[in-house]
């Protein structure tokens, strides 16, 4: 395991653990969309999405193994990031954590289906290959696992919980800022050798996603503001683990990584902007009582 893999998924583990301390679980249940409303938001994900990312890297003229790269990032909703996001942003923590623990179970079946229907319309780089334990096991073990715990501790220990957030979350933030500025020293020359159509075509497919995401929940706008980082931000650890398993040593791997860090990089943009709204002292109004 790299020095990356080592620091991110450190720091994605005490992000979403102290994610966990700070809620409970009626307050998650009550917070995920049902029925419609959540059939609404799983066509966005794993339909609307990879149709733009195709649609985006044919229009574009991408590269072969960048538009790849592209699709199997499309095709993986939901980084584990995004309760982290929405944390900073200071959206609807438990929505987050919610869609962030249930769209790892859907990914390891629609993803395989959604890359193997798309993958025709780009052009052919070889055959995707996708192990179903690893896939599971790194999926749970990136969002759901940590959240859990979290919620656990904080059910069993509430007092202890009370207590150990606040150093933990020095902990997290200062490991996440490491991460973050070792990925963008390491990451600068592949991020380059992307090329300016791949970013432009993966810039502008998450930007779109975040307008329709935000748009699924417009009348509250912290929930809007979930929807709209969960449509924007993709699960870069399940296409990182596609990309290794289907394409080792291709620049595939080396493109998942660099749009990944370009989808974190507009996804902190987002924040920052809403931040800045709040900060300004312009209210955002929400629906919810």
């Amino acid at each position: 395991m790299s020095l990356i893999q080592i620091l991110t998924a450190a720091a994605l583990f005490s992000l979403l653990f102290t994610t966990g301390l700070r809620l409970t679980l009626s307050e998650i249940h009550g917070a995920v969309p049902l029925g419609r409303r959540f059939l609404r938001l799983a066509v966005l994900q794993f339909g609307v999405v990879p149709i733009l990312t195709v649609g985006a890297a044919r229009f574009f003229r991408v590269p072969a193994e960048v538009s790849m790269s592209m699709l199997l990032l499309g095709a993986a909703p939901f980084a584990p990031v995004v309760p982290v996001f929405t944390r900073m942003a200071r959206g609807d923590l438990a929505l987050a954590a919610g869609l962030t623990a249930v769209f790892p179970v859907l990914s390891s079946v629609l993803t395989p289906m959604v890359c193997w229907i798309a993958a025709p319309f780009l052009p052919s780089v070889g055959p995707l290959r996708f192990d179903l334990v690893p896939m599971v096991v790194t999926l749970l073990a990136t969002a759901p696992l940590p959240l859990v715990l979290g919620l656990v501790v904080r059910a069993r220990f509430p007092g202890i919980a009370a207590r150990i957030v606040p150093p933990v979350d020095v902990v997290a933030q200062a490991v996440g800022a490491v991460s973050l500025a070792y990925v963008v020293v390491v990451e600068a020359d592949a991020v380059l050798a992307v090329g300016l159509p791949g970013l432009l075509a993966m810039g502008l497919v998450a930007e779109t996603s975040w307008i329709l995401g935000w748009l699924g929940d417009r009348g509250t706008p912290r929930r809007g503001l979930v929807l709209g980082l969960g449509a924007l931000n993709r699960n870069m650890a399940l296409a990182l683990l596609v990309a290794a398993g289907s394409f080792p040593g291709s620049r595939i791997v080396a493109g998942v990584a660099s749009l990944g860090l370009l989808l974190i990089t507009l996804g902190l943009v987002h924040v920052g902007i809403w931040r800045w709204i709040h900060r300004a002292g312009t209210p955002v109004p929400d629906g919810r009582p």
